[in-house]
């Protein structure tokens, strides 16, 4: 008569692989506490840098109502279709919320409502829009400005600027610039200003009244309005940028200090434990003997 077989499998201790020691414990713990320290240093600094901005924000204001103001009463005509140039006002440094991706979607969304027969360059200040832009639609930037956002904007950083812009050889029939608007510590609104041409300025009802002005007056006092709208929507995006950084960091810090406390109490948790099963080997030991 044969015989089957049979194996018997004895179950074998696999520890898991998941389980956090103290030693990892220790070190996530201390690089959290070392990421609070250093959220906490950029919250101080940019709360000092927003105080700033926003002292510096009141006298800028009047500069970009006054060039809109210049517009309106001049009856310059808007067009809607034709060539269109948008200028997108970011910076170079990030961590401070959505502040340029906004300004990045209401671009992509104005990009993607744009007929096919309708030419659009972009010009773009601070690498931020340009790392985000560059991959889809790298073939429409025409232009792009970096090291801003550093050091508060200057009316010679924006004179230089929209003197860039007036000369890079595109003809537009319109143009935005995308900016955001500060409205208190913890809001800010991504706004559109229209841009007009040396063309449109020229063409509009109300120019036509003033036989003593000039092309060369006309440029000439149209460049340093052009100029007072971009260091205004400058302005308004630097101190947008600075209050956002300030309640992201104070977020960021608020959060590391809550996981801090979690991975306190998993450590003593887990420290106790280890001791507990010290002694219980001990005294089983010793009760063997």
């Amino acid at each position: 008569m044969l015989k089957q077989a049979v194996q018997v499998c004895s179950p074998v201790w696999v520890p898991n692989r998941n389980m956090a020691t103290l030693k990892d414990i220790s070190i996530r713990l201390k690089s959290v506490s070392n990421i609070q320290k250093i959220t906490k240093s950029m919250k101080m600094v940019s709360a000092a840098k927003y105080a700033r901005a926003e002292r510096d924000l009141k006298p800028a204001r009047p500069y970009g109502k006054a060039a809109q103001a210049f517009y309106d009463a001049a009856e310059v005509e808007t067009s809607d279709k034709g060539s269109h140039l948008i200028v997108a006002v970011t910076s170079d440094r990030g961590l401070c919320g959505a502040v340029h991706s906004s300004i990045v979607r209401a671009i992509r969304a104005t990009l993607n409502e744009t007929p096919a027969g309708e030419e659009t360059k972009l010009i773009l200040i601070g690498d931020k829009a340009r790392g985000m832009l560059h991959r889809q639609h790298g073939s429409k930037i025409l232009m792009t400005f970096s090291d801003v956002g550093k050091k508060p904007p200057t009316f010679n950083d924006a004179s230089e600027v929209a003197n860039q812009i007036m000369n890079c050889g595109f003809d537009f029939e319109r143009g935005s610039v995308y900016y955001n608007v500060y409205k208190s510590v913890v809001s800010y609104q991504t706004t559109t200003l229209p841009i007009h041409s040396m063309s449109a300025v020229t063409k509009a009802k109300n120019m036509g009244m003033y036989d003593s002005v000039d092309d060369e007056l006309l440029r000439s006092y149209s460049e340093f309005q052009f100029a007072s709208l971009i260091y205004y929507a400058m302005k308004e995006a630097a101190t947008s940028e600075q209050s956002s950084r300030m309640t992201a960091m104070d977020g960021a810090s608020k959060n590391a200090g809550e996981m801090i406390d979690k991975l306190t109490l998993t450590y003593n948790r887990t420290r106790q434990a280890v001791i507990t099963r010290e002694l219980i080997e001990i005294i089983s030991g010793a009760a063997a003997v």
